[in-house]
C-alpha cells in the first residue's frame, strides 16, 4: 500500500502548480505574445465633430486626423536611444521623455495630436527598424483654416476633442453629440455663423490697424444687418491663434463684446433722448439752453456737469450733433428716475442678450432706490452706467426698426450630417420699445450729426446717407476710485443708409494713447473706410454714382493689353473672371493666387512688357 500522501503535500503541489500557471501565463504575454513594436490603431468608435462655417459656407473650424505617439513600455529595450530619438524627431525635452519612462510600466502617452511633420518622422524610424514599443494612435483634432480672424467666434477644443471656449464650447452637444450607436464613426452637425468672412476680414484689417496706431488696451468693431439682427463680422483686438490656443494670454482670449463692460459716454445720449421721449417729457421740439455746463440743486447735492463748449438754444437734434452735455442732463429732468430706469432696460440694458458665448456681462444699472440726485443726468450723458458693445449694438436694433428690439443671432442655421435644416434662426422680435415716429425721427437727428460741424462728420460719404453718434467717456481710475484725466473709451455708432436702414456698425477703442482720444476725432475715419468697404461688397448704392444700363452681356479682350513692347494697365479691382482671358497671352506668363478681385499687382502698371515676363496678382 503506498504512503497516504500528507495534507501539506498536496497543498504544496497545488500551489506550484498555480504559481507556475502564473508565470507561464507572464511569459506568454511579455514575451511569446508581445504587442506589435510600431503600429497605427484607432479607437472603436469615433465622434467627428460638425464643421463650423459663415454664412456663405466658408469654413472657420473643421475636424483633422492627427497622429499621437504612444509607448507600451514592456517593448521598449533601449529606454535611453529611444528617449533620444523621439526627442529629436518630435522636438521635444530628452528628460521630460525619460521621466516617462521611469515613471511608467505599461502604455504612456508621449506626445498628443502631432504635426504632420513630426508623424513623419516618427514613420520614417520605424521604417528604419527603429522605435520598438512605440506607436501612433490616430486622433481627431481641429484646424482653424482661417487662425486669428475668428478665434472669439469659434474658441477651441481640448485634448479630449470637447468644446472649451466660444461657439465649440457653448454648442459642443451639436457639433459632437454623443450618441447610442453602433457605428464606428458618429458625425456631428455643421453649423452655419451669421458671420460674413469678407466683412470680417475688412473689420478685423481695420481693427489691427486702430490698435496698433493708437496702442490701445483694446478693440471692438461689430456689424449687424439692421432688418434681421444677424451680426456680420465680430472683431476683438487682441485675439489669438485658437491652433496653437495654449500659447494664447488670458488678455488675448477675452471675448471682449460679450465679457467687458464700460461706461459708453455720449453714444448713449440716443438711448436716453429716446426713453425720454417715449415717456412724453420731451419730443422732438422741445429746446434747452446750454450754456456751457447743467447746474441743478437737489436736496443731497449741487449737480453740475461741464460741457466741451456754450452751444446756446439747443433742439433734441441740437444735443446729438453737436454732442451736448447740457441739453441731455436737463432733458433727464423731465421724467421720473423710475421710468428712465424701466426705459432704459426695455432696450435690453442690464441684461444679458444670451449670445452663445461664455462668461457674458449683463452691465451695470443701479436700481432708483439706489440712484442719487446726480445719477439722472450722469446716466443721460453715458455714464454711471456699464455696458457690452453687443448690448449697444443691439439696442440700436430698436431704431432701425421702427421701434421693436430684435435678438441678435451668430448662429444663422444647423444642418445634419446629411445636409438636412435642423434648425434655421431668424428674424427674432423681443419687445416693442418706442414708436416708429420716435425711431423714424431719431434716425433723422443721427443723421444731422455727420453733417458740418457735427461730431461725426468724419464719417460723412458723398452721396450716401449715414446715421452716427460719437462718443468720449472718461475711465474709473482703479487706485483714486474717480474718473482719470487721461484714459478714454472712444467710440462711435453708425446706421446706414439712413432712409432705409441696412446696416449698424459699432466701434469701440479702449484707451488709446497719444494726443487724439476723441471718438469724433479718431473711431469716425475708421467708421467711414469700413463703410466705404461695405458699399462696394454689399453693392449699397451712392446718389453721387452713374447707373449705366446695358444688355448684360460684355466681351473682353484682355490680350490686346498685353502686348511686349506696350505697358503693364493698371489691373486693380478687376474681378478673377475678366483677368482670365490673359491666361492665353502668348510669351506672358500669369500667376493668380487668391479668388475675388485683384488687389495687388507685381510688376506694377505702366511697366513695359517683355517676353518671358511673369506678372503676378494677388486676389481677395
Amino acid at each position: 500500500m503506498p504512503a497516504k500522501i500528507s495534507r501539506f503535500t498536496v497543498f504544496t503541489i497545488v500551489t506550484s502548480i498555480f504559481v507556475l500557471l502564473i508565470i507561464w501565463k507572464y511569459v506568454v504575454i511579455m514575451l511569446i505574445s508581445p504587442t506589435p513594436e510600431s503600429r497605427v490603431s484607432g479607437p472603436a468608435q469615433i465622434i467627428e465633430r460638425g464643421p463650423i462655417l459663415d454664412r456663405n459656407g466658408r469654413i472657420l473650424a473643421i475636424q483633422t486626423q492627427m497622429d499621437s505617439v504612444t509607448a507600451w513600455m514592456p517593448n521598449i529595450t533601449d529606454k535611453d536611444t529611444t528617449a533620444s530619438l523621439l526627442a529629436n524627431a518630435l522636438n521635444m525635452d530628452l528628460a521630460i521623455i525619460q521621466k516617462k519612462f521611469e515613471n511608467y510600466t505599461g502604455f504612456v502617452y508621449i506626445k498628443r495630436k502631432i504635426s504632420p511633420t513630426e508623424s513623419m518622422r516618427i514613420k520614417d524610424l520605424f521604417s528604419e527598424g527603429n522605435l520598438a514599443g512605440i506607436s501612433l494612435e490616430p486622433e481627431y483634432g481641429r484646424n482653424y483654416p482661417e487662425q486669428n480672424l475668428t478665434s472669439h467666434l469659434s474658441g477651441f477644443i481640448g485634448i479630449d476633442n470637447s468644446g472649451l471656449d466660444g461657439i465649440e464650447l457653448s454648442y459642443n452637444d451639436i457639433l459632437a453629440p454623443k450618441l447610442d450607436s453602433t457605428d464606428e464613426i458618429i458625425y456631428g452637425n455643421q453649423l452655419f455663423l451669421t458671420i460674413d468672412l469678407n466683412i470680417q476680414y475688412f473689420s478685423r484689417k481695420l481693427a489691427e490697424k486702430a490698435y496698433s496706431e493708437y496702442n490701445a488696451d483694446s478693440v471692438m468693431i461689430l456689424a449687424m444687418n439692421a432688418k434681421d439682427g444677424d451680426i456680420l463680422s465680430w472683431v476683438s483686438m487682441p485675439d489669438y491663434n485658437p491652433n496653437i490656443f495654449g500659447q494664447a494670454s488670458l488678455k488675448e482670449k477675452n471675448n471682449l463684446p460679450v465679457t467687458y463692460a464700460f461706461e459708453p459716454g455720449s453714444v448713449f445720449k440716443v438711448f436716453s433722448l429716446a426713453s425720454e421721449m417715449e415717456i412724453g417729457g420731451i419730443n422732438a421740439n422741445t429746446h434747452f439752453y446750454c450754456s456751457g455746463h447743467y447746474e441743478n440743486q437737489f436736496p443731497d447735492e449741487l449737480v453740475r456737469i461741464n460741457d466741451l463748449g456754450v452751444h446756446g438754444d439747443v433742439s433734441i437734434a441740437d444735443i446729438i450733433k453737436f454732442s451736448c452735455n447740457s441739453g441731455a442732463a436737463y432733458a433727464s429732468d423731465t421724467v421720473t428716475k423710475e421710468d428712465l430706469y424701466n426705459k432704459i432696460n426695455s432696450f435690453g440694458f442690464n441684461s444679458r442678450t444670451g449670445l452663445p458665448f461664455p462668461g457674458e456681462t449683463s452691465g451695470i444699472l443701479n436700481k432708483p432706490e439706489n440712484w442719487s440726485g446726480r445719477s439722472k443726468p450722469t446716466i443721460a450723458i453715458g455714464q454711471e452706467i456699464s455696458v457690452s458693445a453687443i448690448q449697444m449694438i443691439t439696442a440700436a436694433t430698436v431704431i432701425t426698426n421702427q421701434g421693436t428690439l430684435l435678438e441678435p443671432h451668430i448662429i444663422d442655421k444647423i444642418v445634419s450630417p446629411e445636409g438636412k435644416l435642423i434648425k434655421d434662426f431668424k428674424r427674432e422680435p423681443v419687445r416693442h420699445v418706442i414708436k416708429p415716429e420716435i425711431a423714424k425721427s431719431l434716425l433723422l437727428m443721427m443723421e444731422t450729426a455727420t453733417e458740418q460741424g457735427g461730431t461725426a462728420r468724419r464719417a460723412a460719404i458723398e452721396g450716401l446717407r449715414i446715421s452716427a453718434k460719437t462718443g468720449t467717456a472718461q475711465k474709473i481710475d482703479p487706485k483714486s476710485g474717480q474718473y482719470s484725466p487721461n484714459s478714454f473709451v472712444a467710440s462711435t455708432l453708425a446706421i446706414f443708409p439712413t432712409q432705409n436702414p441696412q446696416i449698424i456698425i459699432y466701434i469701440v477703442i479702449d484707451t488709446p494713447k497719444g494726443d487724439e482720444f476723441y471718438g469724433g476725432r479718431i473711431v469716425t475715419p475708421i467708421i467711414k473706410e469700413l463703410i466705404e468697404e461695405l458699399v462696394r461688397y454689399l453693392d449699397i448704392p451712392i446718389e453721387t454714382e452713374k447707373l449705366i444700363e446695358h444688355s448684360g452681356i460684355m466681351t473682353l479682350n484682355r490680350s490686346e493689353l498685353l502686348v511686349p513692347g506696350e505697358k503693364i494697365p493698371n489691373l486693380m479691382g478687376i474681378s478673377k473672371r475678366e483677368i482670365l482671358p490673359l491666361l492665353s497671352v502668348p510669351d506672358i506668363s500669369i500667376n493668380i493666387e487668391g479668388e475675388g478681385w485683384v488687389i495687388s499687382q507685381d510688376p506694377p502698371y505702366g511697366t513695359e512688357i517683355k517676353k518671358g515676363m511673369i506678372i503676378n496678382l494677388e486676389l481677395q
